[in-house]
Order: structure tokens, then C-alpha cells, then sequence
């Protein structure tokens, strides 16, 4: 069941997908149908799930679950990462690949391999203090504080 994303609790349950490009705002309009109808039939165990996502930057897409209403369970995972795979496939995007690094180049968000962001890092193109995008928050609150952090405080601190 799909509620707006600010009435979810900071304690929620949140998986960030990541694009390898920007989506356009025609992409953002069809996504945005697509989460909403996906949300309202999520389940697990035949319990409706209280979700919602957001999409940032035109190109995260969070999805978020209250958990205590019910939890989500490795079938209802399964099924959103099912999802996710559909859209890459429709819009020709990689959404899984968690080897990718994306941050801030000013105003500009930039999206490289891991080896590409680590070369930068040797060659001093990035610096600790480069704003990165922490996709391994697993709430709301902790996507709150925590998602765009300066580099040397994430897990790409090993590179500087």
C-alpha cells in the first residue's frame, strides 16, 4: 500500500538504487506510475506492505518500507529487486550494480566505476572531502544523516 514517503517513520526499512545516468522527465512521470502501482500491490505473506519511495536527483530511486506494520520478508524482496530489474530492461539503466560510485562535482552529480573513482582519488581528482552518496543506509533516519556524506567519513575513505 503506498503512502506519501514523509509519513513513513524514521525507523523504515529503505533500499537505494542507484542509475548509471539521468533519467529524463518523461522517465521520471512513467517510474513514478510504475513505483505507485507496484507499491500498492507490494506484499508479504498476503499482508499489505506500508511503502513508498522517492526519487532524487533524477537518478535514485529509494524505496521504503515501515516495518512495523509488517516486515518485509525474502519473498517481498525478491519481488521489488524483480522490479527494479524491469525497469532497468525498460529504460535501459543500471540500477544493481553496486560497484559504482556516485557523487557531487559542484552541482553536478557524477556517476564512475569503482575503478574509475579510485584512479580519481590517486590522481587527487576527488578529495575526502567530495560529497559521495552512502547507499548503504538502511533507514530513513540514517538516509537523512547520512546519505551524502564527504567521502573520508563513508566506506570510500579507503581511497584517500
Amino acid at each position: 500500500m503506498y503512502i506519501p514517503f514523509e509519513n513513513l517513520p524514521e525507523q523504515s526499512r529503505i533500499w537505494i538504487y542507484q542509475s548509471n545516468r539521468k533519467f529524463s522527465e518523461d522517465e521520471i512521470t512513467e517510474i513514478e506510475k510504475e513505483l505507485t502501482e507496484f507499491l500498492n500491490n507490494w506484499s508479504a505473506h498476503g499482508s499489505a506492505l506500508e511503502a513508498s519511495y522517492e526519487i532524487r536527483y533524477h537518478r535514485f530511486i529509494i524505496l521504503a518500507i515501515n516495518q512495523e506494520v509488517h516486515p518485509a520478508t525474502g519473498c517481498s524482496i525478491d519481488a521489488s529487486v524483480a522490479f527494479i530489474q524491469s525497469l532497468e530492461q525498460k529504460y535501459n539503466v543500471d540500477l544493481l550494480d553496486k560497484m559504482n560510485v556516485t557523487y557531487k562535482q559542484g552541482e553536478f552529480i557524477t556517476h564512475k566505476t569503482l575503478l574509475e573513482f579510485k584512479k580519481l582519488a590517486k590522481d587527487k581528482a576527488v578529495s575526502g572531502n567530495t560529497i559521495v552518496f552512502n547507499n548503504l543506509v538502511n533507514t530513513i533516519e540514517e538516509f537523512n544523516e547520512n546519505w551524502e556524506i564527504p567521502a573520508n567519513e563513508s566506506w570510500h575513505s579507503r581511497f584517500f
